[in-house]
């Protein structure tokens, strides 16, 4: 019998001064957490490089950045149709959250 899907876990996360609720599968916290760090650390890298550009700017030259660097790492390691869908699904995210907050 197969195993029952695991039980998911909220987390809060924040990516580009925005609060972020997930719920995720305990397995994954660690690189949620890992990831969204690391996207912190990115945007702020583009805050200093690119003065005056909003937030949704940085969040897109990230999102270039971290496409970029996995193509380059070996396509083939890389699933990309999952890849794609997440980083979709992350915009989508981003643009209901901005959209929420300017109504």
């Amino acid at each position: 019998m197969p195993d029952p899907m695991p039980e998911l876990i909220p987390v809060n996360i924040i990516i580009a001064d925005r609060n972020y609720r997930l719920k995720i599968e305990p397995a994954d916290e660690e690189m949620v957490r890992k990831s969204a760090s690391l996207i912190n650390e990115k945007i702020s890298e583009f805050k200093t490089q690119f003065a005056g550009k909003d937030m949704q700017d940085y969040i897109a030259m990230v999102l270039i950045r971290f496409v970029t660097e996995q193509k380059g790492a070996g396509a083939q390691s890389v699933q990309w149709n999952d890849a794609v869908q997440k980083i979709g699904d992350l915009a989508k995210l981003i643009e209901k959250s901005l959209s929420e907050n300017t109504e």
